[in-house]
């Protein structure tokens, strides 16, 4: 499964839930909490469950984002929508309690709708300091727990600093989730950049990102995607230079040869995987 971008859409406009499936984001986050007031939780929460009846999103992974476990909104959030099987609920403020918890409530849905038990997945919003230093425990709160996603500007609030374009202020949070998320073998998320204009300093952001480890980046508009998707695509000198290294295995293989020389470089078993998973990718985006 690709997640490259999810695209976060607000769960109280019929419009962007309408064409949601068809702005080329890997994923769309439909938005319960950050995006809706506290007015209109309730018609949101009824409005994304009537979207989910009748429109097709089988073309992008399907991510409700549900309201904090230990407000007054959440457990209403995840009893509506699960039993209509989105892909994945995103658990706002995650900790280990509320993951707990929000996994509880959905082994009851699925059991009520018949559902193979861990069919919804979860992924788990980060955007505290507690969060951040506790990530792996609460990654492994739940089996169904398959990303994370950051999110910075709450962290840096909670924090109680600037939040800047550069992203010095959160090199620390980035990388442990990558990291957390590496061990676990799921998808670290990389938080949004909030300057839709700025196209510049959005690659440079996603780039940042990538290069801690993240394997994705949220998006706030449409038009974010395609850099994103720039980005996480490998280029054509990565690509070329997986190819010769899988084409240079084969050649020591027949010769018996578990390390061997490429450019005057010795190429192991990190690189080696590396490439595979650098074709594999180029593969999957049709890019060979």
């Amino acid at each position: 499964m690709l997640r490259r971008t999810l695209l976060f859409l607000p769960g109280n406009n019929p419009g962007m839930l309408q064409t949601a499936s068809i702005l080329g984001a890997d994923g769309v986050i439909l938005d319960l909490e950050d995006a809706v007031s506290l007015t209109e939780k309730d018609s949101a929460r009824v409005l994304v469950r009537e979207a989910l009846k009748t429109m097709d999103y089988s073309e992008v992974e399907l991510v409700i984002r549900v309201n904090p476990m230990d407000g007054i909104f959440g457990e209403e959030d995840i009893r509506t929508i699960a039993p209509l099987k989105p892909d994945t609920i995103l658990l706002a403020k995650a900790d280990e309690e509320s993951l707990i918890k929000a996994s509880n409530i959905l082994d009851d849905v699925e059991k009520q709708c018949g559902m193979e038990n861990g069919t919804i997945k979860i992924m788990a919003l980060i955007e505290t300091a507690y969060g951040v230093e506790n990530v792996f425990s609460i990654i492994k709160s739940s089996n169904r727990v398959n990303g994370v996603l950051f999110g910075a500007e709450d962290y840096t609030s909670d924090l109680g600093i600037k939040r800047t374009k550069i992203g010095e202020e959160i090199f620390y949070a980035r990388n442990k989730i990558a990291t957390a998320c590496r061990a676990q073998r799921i998808s670290a998320i990389d938080t949004p950049f909030t300057d839709t204009d700025d196209y510049e300093g959005l690659e440079k952001d996603t780039l940042n990102g990538k290069r801690l480890g993240m394997t994705g980046k949220a998006a706030i508009n449409p038009r974010q995607i395609e850099s994103i998707h720039n980005v996480f695509a490998p280029s054509e000198s990565e690509i070329n230079y997986a190819l010769r290294v899988l084409n240079a295995v084969k050649k020591a293989e027949k010769e018996g040869k578990g390390v061997f020389s490429l450019d005057g470089k010795m190429v192991d078993a990190p690189i080696i995987n590396r490439a595979k998973t650098t074709a594999e990718l180029a593969k999957t985006l049709g890019l060979i």
